[in-house]
């Protein structure tokens, strides 16, 4: 007699459902002789429960072969979850655009420059991003509207939802129309943020350097004047961090385009899941620790504070990377040439070096954009401006990308581990008349 062993739902080892005979049978829409035919050929395996007198199934194996035999695309839209994509490669201890060095990129070219590139195939030098004036008045009143406190993530989102109002062609999927919207956001995000308290004034006209998206940031996130070593690290940060893979907040960008949502709505989306603690803001918690070893005058109890609290050092360690990430040390590299990062740079050497006792983990790029906003008179908060401006471009690289993949691939199928209907109704006054 099949299936007369029943299991309890979602209690196996490890959380796995197991299902019984006649309940893998019904799944599949097969007999119970069909069934074992599939273990028989290796398609399912089969385990029998001491005592009983039945076989069980795992109910993800089950399911994978329902999808297989509906000829349904698995969790993900592709095979094993994956997400085509020739954007960025990780590779080891290094990264590629295209498959080109993205370190050696970003020493060689300005971030709008590899923007450009990334999404066109064509490296243009001296290539210039503007802001259309009705977008940009209308992001500026956007942030301005927004109440006292409101931080940078909040105006970058305000900014892209008003700048979307003002393009009536947002809706035109098409390689140019795309490409137009985005040489358009960027520049229209940054114009739109409100310089720092205590600048001295605009530069002066004509100064070439106003095509940098760099030189245009400097002055939103410090009232100190750049020198030249200042502003090529803040330009090597934005272009180092133009994409990285399917991260977070790049993942809700392919959902958002998977559904062909216009360009600026996936630059939300993307700006929505950056707002987490654990992916853009991630630099302000290094910045305030560098802070506190720099005002303690050493790492050792700022570490220890942390390892204490049961709290995770800021700015150490990548899953992705093995060894080190070549990110941090590239800006390490350029953060170098600068007098005033000295003392914040060997703090966050010093915070590495204490770590290493206890740990392997490296210095990654939250702890570089780290030392860039500590060492120039910026708030905590600016790394995460500076992520936010340069993964914009990224997150367009891959709304192109997705808009020519099938619409709605990356629909998932949820594992549902409530119980098994049919449930009878909840008790309790019926609340209509």
């Amino acid at each position: 007699m099949y299936g007369v062993h029943m299991t309890d739902h979602g209690a196996a080892a490890g959380g796995t459902e197991r299902l019984t005979t006649r309940e893998a049978a019904e799944r599949l829409g097969v007999k119970p002789a069909t069934l074992y035919a599939y273990v028989s050929r290796g398609q399912l395996t089969s385990h029998r429960e001491p005592g009983g007198r039945g076989s069980t199934f795992d109910g993800r194996e089950v399911d994978a072969l329902a999808r297989r035999g509906r000829r349904e695309p698995p969790a993900g839209g592709e095979a094993g979850g994956r997400i085509r994509t020739g954007i960025t490669l990780i590779d080891r201890d290094r990264y590629y655009f295209r498959g080109v060095d993205a370190t050696e990129l970003a020493r060689r070219h300005h971030y709008e420059e590899i923007a450009d590139w990334l999404w066109t195939g064509t490296l243009t030098p001296g290539t210039r991003f503007t802001a259309p004036p009705e977008a940009l008045a209308a992001a500026r009143r956007a942030m301005a509207a927004l109440p006292r406190g409101s931080g940078s993530a909040d105006r970058l989102r305000a900014a892209v939802i008003a700048a979307a109002i003002t393009d009536p062609v947002r809706f035109d999927l098409g390689r140019d129309a795309v490409l137009g919207s985005a040489r358009m956001l960027i520049p229209t995000l940054v114009d739109a943020l409100p310089e720092a308290v205590g600048r001295p004034g605009a530069p002066e006209p004509g100064d070439d350097r106003e095509r940098l998206i760099a030189f245009r940031l400097w002055p939103r996130l410090t009232a100190e004047d750049p020198d030249e070593a200042s502003l090529a690290a803040l330009d090597m940060a934005l272009a180092l961090l133009i994409d990285h893979d399917l991260a977070a907040s790049t993942l809700a960008v392919r959902v958002a385009a998977s559904t062909r949502a216009h360009p600026y709505a996936v630059v939300s989306a993307g700006l929505g899941a950056l707002d987490g603690p654990l992916h853009g803001a991630a630099s302000g918690l290094a910045h305030r620790m560098l802070a506190e070893v720099l005002e303690r005058g050493g790492a050792g109890p700022v570490v220890a504070d942390h390892l204490r609290a049961g709290r995770r050092v800021p700015g150490l360690g990548h899953g992705l990377y093995p060894g080190r990430d070549p990110r941090a040390e590239a800006l390490f590299t350029v953060l170098e040439r600068i007098p005033s990062a000295r003392a914040a740079l060997e703090a966050a050497r010093e915070v590495e070096a204490v770590a290493a006792r206890q740990t392997e983990l490296n210095a990654n790029v939250d702890l570089a954009l780290a030392v860039l906003s500590a060492a120039s008179g910026m708030k905590p908060e600016a790394g995460e401006t500076i992520f936010a401006v340069a993964r914009t471009a990224g997150w367009i690289a891959h709304a192109l990308e997705e808009y020519g993949e099938r619409s709605l691939r990356l629909r998932v199928s949820g594992h549902y581990t409530g119980r098994r209907p049919p449930v009878p109704p909840p008790s309790g006054t019926d609340p209509r008349p």
